[in-house]
């Protein structure tokens, strides 16, 4: 993996969950096609997502725990935009 694979990784679950924008799809896409270990992690990544999918599927997380998982999810994202900001000044 090269240095610039780092920022790649850390978006392929957008990519997968469909978060990504146009641009940010086809740049994504485009590493992929480039770089056979970040392709790695990605397959890697959407076997896991399927596999987490279909074998939760018919169950619901209790409320406190989506409640929890989705306030460290939120708290994951800023910090990743803080950084990031702070980096690019």
């Amino acid at each position: 993996m090269g240095a610039e694979c780092g920022d790649y990784v850390s978006r392929i679950y957008e990519l997968l969950d469909g978060e990504l924008d146009d641009a940010g799809r086809a740049k994504l896409q485009a590493h992929l096609d480039e770089c056979p270990p970040c392709l790695d992690e990605y397959e890697l990544d959407r076997i896991l997502k399927a596999l987490v999918q279909r074998s939760c599927a018919c169950e619901q997380a209790p409320d406190t725990l989506r409640t929890q998982i989705l306030h460290r999810i939120t708290s994951v994202r800023v910090t990743q935009v803080t950084q990031v900001n702070v980096q690019e000044t």
